[in-house]
Order: structure tokens, then C-alpha cells, then sequence
């Protein structure tokens, strides 16, 4: 039976590692040849792991010469984009405002805003090729929605990926692209390398399923919008947080 991305040319940044990881081995395993993009390294290892759909490309997504050069990738090998799972992203230390670095500040927003800003510009002549439409998927946050003391920074930065989505929704719908955003709560990602087992139960405790997401979980939600089984779907933000934002 052939995959939901059956032949299908997808991009996933981020891919290195944890959510990024899980969709671009998730879309894979649904037919989709994938360039899995990040600057860590990892994308080598989920194309190990990924098999002959998956290519490994080394990007840094705040540098705008590198998204050029991967959109050229794509292009040059492909063809074409059908799919863009838009998920590079970093956070910050916790601090309140008044005593973030401004490096610190200023490198979130480099890579959160600037950087899926660039891969979304650069890719859409590449999806207005696709031949039977295409479908964005942006990694925001339940944090675009939901203040949490000493993230301001990351808090920012999703909530313009938020409007981000919307936006390049109406403005692409036309055209047969569909922009969507995942909005994952607290998930077990490295983010949370070297948390106590205290912290870790209290972060589980504030949610009402009792645990923390998976980020297989959350590729099954940006694979459902990749998809198109979301086909009459575009400009929505969903929150996948175990309930978390319910009450």
C-alpha cells in the first residue's frame, strides 16, 4: 500500500535530533525522499538510520547562503519541493528580561525567526513547482501561545512563527500551497539533557495526560498536515501538549 508521501520530495530542517528527527524518519517511512538539513551533525546519522530516502545536508538555517544552497540541493537533484517541514529551532537559558544576554536573545532570533523566515522565502519558488500543490509545516510552540517566566526570547520567536503561518497562508492559498504549524508542549528532547528526575516529574505533573510528548507523536501530526488527508487545512496552528493549555 503506498505510503501517505508516496513520491513526494520533502525538506526537514532541524533533523538532526529530536522532532526534526522523528518527521523526517516518519516521512520517509510514508514514501517521501527527504533532505534531512541541520547544523549539528545529526542529519548524517538519520540518514544512516533513514535509508536511501533520506539525504543528509549540512545547514545553518540563520545563514541565508546556506538555505540558498540548500533550496539549490533540492532543486538541482529533485526537481522540485512538495513538502517543507519548517522546524529548526533553538531556546534560552532561563532568565527574566531585564537580565537576558542580548547575544543570547539575539541568536534565538536568528535562528527561530530569521531562520525559518529564510527557509520558508527561499523554498516557495521550489513548492510553486510542485505539480499537484504543496504543503508547509512550521514548528512553532504551545509557547506562542502560552507565557512561561524566563523564556522570553523563545516565547517571541514562536509567536512570530505563529503569524508567520498565518500569513504565508493566505498569501500562497491561491496557489496551491497549504502552511500549517505544529505546537508541541514539553517533549522529550535534548533540550532536556541533564534535568533532575525532579524536574522532569514536575514537568509531567502539569499535564493532565501525565507525561511528557514523544516527538514520534508530534511527527504524526506534521505528518497528517503534510499530507493530503489535510487537504481542506491551511493557516491552522495545532497544539499537541497532552492538555496541557485545555484549562
Amino acid at each position: 500500500m503506498p505510503g501517505r508521501l508516496q513520491d513526494k520530495v520533502a525538506i526537514v530542517t532541524g533533523a538532526g535530533s529530536g522532532i526534526g528527527r522523528a518527521i523526517a524518519l516518519r516521512f520517509a517511512a510514508e514514501g517521501a525522499t527527504v533532505v534531512a538539513a541541520d547544523v549539528s551533525g545529526g542529519e548524517r546519522a538519520v540518514a544512516a538510520e533513514g535509508g536511501e530516502r533520506v539525504e543528509p545536508f549540512s545547514c545553518d538555517v540563520s545563514d541565508e547562503a546556506a538555505v540558498v544552497a540548500l533550496m539549490e540541493h533540492c532543486r538541482d537533484r529533485h526537481g522540485r519541493l512538495d513538502v517543507l517541514a519548517n522546524n529548526a529551532g533553538i531556546s534560552n537559558s532561563p532568565e527574566r528580561v531585564h537580565e537576558m544576554d542580548m547575544a543570547a536573545f539575539d541568536r534565538v532570533m536568528a535562528v527561530n525567526v530569521r531562520g525559518s523566515y529564510l527557509v520558508l522565502k527561499h523554498a516557495l519558488p521550489l513548492l510553486l513547482r510542485a505539480p499537484s500543490g504543496a504543503s508547509v509545516v512550521n514548528t512553532a510552540s504551545i509557547g506562542g501561545f502560552r507565557a512561561t517566566p524566563g523564556a522570553s526570547p523563545y516565547l517571541m520567536s514562536k509567536g512570530a512563527q505563529v503569524m508567520m503561518t498565518r500569513v504565508a497562508a493566505l498569501e500562497y492559498v491561491k496557489d496551491g500551497i497549504r502552511v500549517n504549524a505544529v505546537c508541541p508542549g514539553t517533549t522529550e528532547t535534548a533540550i532536556l539533557d541533564g534535568s533532575t528526575p525532579e524536574m522532569r516529574e514536575m514537568l509531567s505533573a502539569r499535564i493532565p495526560i501525565g507525561r511528557l510528548g514523544a516527538p514520534e507523536e508530534v511527527a504524526n501530526l506534521a505528518l497528517f498536515l503534510a499530507s493530503d488527508e489535510s487537504s481542506y487545512i491551511t493557516g491552522q496552528c495545532y497544539v499537541i501538549d497532552g492538555g496541557r493549555s485545555a484549562g
